[in-house]
């Protein structure tokens, strides 16, 4: 199970999420805008709030980089 980190209006958090949604990747999202705690989590996890960040608890990639996504899913 993944997480996504993204806010409500994000045109790469949309594809980042097809994307999973196309490989059959199971995942949460997390909107950084309604949680200051998954803001938080967000920030520490990668050093910025920038979005998307896609993890799977221990690696992480920040925004949409298909490559690297095939590599975080296996």
């Amino acid at each position: 199970m993944l997480t996504v980190y993204s806010i409500t209006q994000c045109p790469w958090c949309d594809k980042a999420k097809r994307y999973l949604n196309q490989k059959g990747v199971e995942y949460e999202v997390r909107n950084i805008e309604e949680s200051e705690e998954d803001a938080r989590a967000c920030e520490k996890l990668s050093g910025d709030t920038m979005v998307p960040v896609i993890t799977d608890g221990k690696n992480y990639v920040v925004g949409f980089d298909k490559a690297k996504i095939d590599e975080l899913i296996g």
